[in-house]
């Protein structure tokens, strides 16, 4: 398991701990003012706010969290955070890959999330039952206890995190909605070119303007935003297997490592350097 402390001034700080053996990750961290910019996941995240208030965009609502309220976030959904009190505030997070959840489900019978099929019911919860094993389980990973705690605590937050999820049903999509995902399929296919509007546009057959709307109202950013998140979520992947950030900055499509690094310091407050240590170990 490997760690690393990123501080950006003397009252933030960032703590973020990587288990090679299941992919999760733990954090705890502390901000005053602004913490994090607009940005996605493609894990599950489960969160307890320690102290301070911690306020946040999710779902397209703004939510406040208390100390001792738990967070709940679910793969992709959009989400930034800030301080609403100068003193700020500290949170304990874990990440909780979707396979690895997929994978601990099927053995319950719980259903499959693969895909992103699964929301939770609500994005702060005061379940004390679920907010203490949410506590435990970051517990015993961020202080290495041991893989017999670990799978302990695990298994039990998946087992009383089932009440909080909500399997989605397939729902068919309109016309509009297959042509917006002909565009993310296009942007995943091609994330490393430098695509501009008139080329989703042909891909399409929709007018630039028209398809910025669309898209816009189907995922509520704009075809730029959602490949910026797309780099990053992609970026953090082959960073934590070892990548370097030159490499990984040439893969996903940025100018250069110092455009990775700004974008990545952006979202996720640490640096790509930063992190691919904590994953791997690697020294620059």
């Amino acid at each position: 398991m490997g760690s690393v402390n990123s501080r950006h001034n003397q009252q933030d700080w960032v703590d973020i701990r990587h288990d090679g053996e299941t992919g999760i990750e733990t954090i705890q961290a502390h901000f005053t003012g602004h913490a994090y910019d607009p940005h996605d996941h493609d894990e599950l995240l489960l969160g307890v706010t320690q102290q301070g208030l911690q306020r946040f965009q999710c779902n397209r609502f703004v939510h406040t969290s208390c100390p001792g309220r738990a967070i709940l976030i679910e793969p992709g959904a959009m989400h930034d955070g800030h301080a609403t009190q100068p003193e700020g505030f500290t949170y304990v997070m874990i990440y909780l890959p979707q396979p690895w959840v997929a994978t601990m489900m099927q053995r319950r019978k719980m259903g499959d999330i693969a895909g992103v099929g699964a929301a939770f019911r609500h994005t702060l919860t005061d379940d004390p039952h679920l907010i203490t094993a949410i506590s435990q389980a970051w517990c015993s990973m961020h202080y290495g206890e041991g893989r017999l705690a670990r799978d302990e605590h695990l298994d039990n937050l998946m087992t009383l995190l089932s009440a909080h999820l909500a399997l989605r049903k397939p729902s068919t999509m309109n016309a509009s909605l297959v042509q917006m995902n002909r565009v993310c399929e296009y942007l995943r296919e091609n994330m490393a070119q430098d695509i501009g509007l008139d080329t989703l546009s042909r891909e399409t057959g929709l007018d630039r303007f028209r398809l910025s709307r669309q898209f816009k109202k189907a995922f509520g950013q704009s075809p730029h935003a959602w490949l910026v998140r797309l780099r990053l979520r992609t970026a953090r992947r082959m960073l934590a297997q070892g990548m370097t950030p030159v490499q990984v900055a040439s893969l996903v499509g940025f100018a250069d490592q110092s455009h990775l690094g700004r974008w990545f310091q952006r979202a996720y407050r640490v640096s790509p350097a930063a992190y691919q240590r904590k994953c791997t170990n690697v020294l620059d």
